[in-house]
């Protein structure tokens, strides 16, 4: 008999807490390339009272806790690399509110994506969220939590800018709402109040769970187009990007490179999207951004690729899902999306270093980037596919995974979403200052260390 395990049983009800085999094995690991790490325990809290009981009686007996969206982060994230429990959110799924007038959404934790979406299209047709191009299973408190991007990011920055106000279970128990929601029911804004949402933001599930998060909408236009630039000099692509962002109509402005299909190879294609109310305002919107690279055009270095409608289509897609067809082009079920935050200036470098890595190493690849607010930042992307039965391809995205994290360090770039070995890269090259800070606010959050051990710890 395990007592520990009858405690979460009477917590969650019989049917929401497992400790068997099969249930492990499966919550051991995601599609990326990081090794399985099996939990004791797998618990489906429904409720934030749920959460908070959990979380005291794991904080009483010392028992990690690991806190699970949809486990697509790729990166290992929600592995219980120590063992105990994988809180997995799932059953918190409601969209709790949303205010048409101040354009937010109020959701539990374990919302998807695509269950926003879903609901924001047939209550509220003229409101959208910014999606990543990630599977709809995806949750938003995931995406915001890694400071995630989405098709909204030119306009709106990462989710984590989008983000109104939290509400979070401590490790030890005690529930705290950040944000305007501290004082107000209204979920408006995380100002003027001190902005305490980053003490759960990029911290891999080890300061808290988050059970509850506004996020802002935007209009959704009944009319929408993409325009596709294309170069074949990476050195140009700062300046396009920065031209094309420059004008501030465009919703999603992202750059990409793949060498499938064989039409898309050697060559350089930035995606802008854009919507309108109305033919004219589309029109306006398409002749300003078309000026802004008139100069590449009259060179004729580069020019917009007519775009056929079911090509078109598959551009407007929300989300895509051509990442998710070359996630199984090795077939097999592995795929690694290794991001990197980084100025758009080092775009050509980027670039460079991507295709080195994919050639030296032999590994299937795709690139791009995402740029994100009005070309302050951008997300760099390498796609690496591999087939999880075969232990050679597995061994060559990891080592191409590994090798393009520590030279997009020496860039100048932060890995994203960093699984445990670009973490101790991160940790060796940040200010030790800030790595020391980090250290205090955990301490004095989570004094037991049960929060998701064994990520952002220096090892050695």
């Amino acid at each position: 008999m395990d007592p520990f395990y009858d405690q979460l049983a009477e917590i969650v009800g019989p049917e929401f807490v497992s400790d068997a085999p099969e249930e492990k094995y499966i919550y051991a690991m995601d599609p990326g390339t990081m090794p399985p790490c099996e939990p004791d325990y797998v618990v489906m809290p429904g409720s934030t009272e749920e959460v908070q009981k959990i979380l005291r009686a794991a904080n009483e007996h010392r028992v990690p806790v690991v806190p699970l969206g949809a486990g697509l982060a790729l990166s290992g994230l929600s592995r219980a690399l120590r063992g105990g429990i994988v809180l997995d959110m799932k059953r918190m799924n409601r969209v709790v509110e949303i205010n048409q007038m101040s354009r937010y959404a109020l959701v539990e934790a374990g919302t998807s994506q695509g269950m926003l979406q879903a609901y924001l299209k047939k209550h509220c047709p003229d409101l959208k969220h910014s999606a990543p191009d990630a599977p709809p299973a995806a949750t938003i408190a995931g995406n915001v939590s890694i400071h995630g991007s989405g098709h909204m990011s030119h306009a709106g920055g990462f989710h984590s800018d989008m983000l109104n106000g939290l509400e979070v279970v401590l490790p030890t128990g005690e529930v705290v709402r950040i944000g305007s929601c501290a004082m107000s029911s209204y979920w408006n804004a995380r100002a003027p109040l001190p902005d305490l949402a980053g003490l759960f933001l990029g911290w891999a599930g080890t300061t808290g769970v988050i059970t509850k998060l506004a996020i802002k909408l935007y209009p959704a236009y009944p009319l929408n187009d993409v325009g596709v630039f294309v170069c074949e000099d990476a050195s140009l692509v700062p300046d396009i990007l920065y031209r094309i962002t420059g004008t501030q109509v465009a919703e999603d402005v992202t750059a990409w490179m793949s060498p499938k299909p064989d039409w898309a190879a050697g060559f350089l294609h930035c995606n802008v999207n854009y919507g309108a109310r109305t033919k004219k305002e589309l029109t306006w919107k398409r002749n300003l951004i078309r000026s802004s690279v008139e100069h590449y055009i009259d060179e004729k270095t580069g020019g917009f690729l007519p775009v056929p409608g079911p090509m078109k289509q598959r551009f407007l897609e929300v989300p895509a899902r051509q990442l998710s067809v070359f996630a199984d082009v090795r077939k097999g079920g592995g795929f690694e999306y290794v991001g990197a935050i980084m100025p758009v200036e080092l775009f050509p470098d980027a670039y460079a270093l991507g295709l080195d890595v994919a050639e030296r190493v032999g590994v299937s690849y795709s690139m791009g980037c995402r740029v994100v607010g009005v070309n302050h930042s951008m997300m760099f992307f390498y796609a690496y596919a591999f087939n999880r039965a075969d232990p050679d391809d597995v061994d060559r995205a990891q080592r191409a995974l590994e090798e393009t994290n520590q030279r997009v360090v020496a860039l100048g770039g932060v890995p994203w979403k960093a699984e445990a070995p670009a973490q101790q890269q991160i940790i060796d090259r940040m200010d030790p200052a800030m790595f020391a800070m980090m250290g205090r606010i955990r301490l004095v959050l989570d004094p037991n260390g049960i929060m998701n051990p064994g990520n952002w710890e220096k090892r050695g």
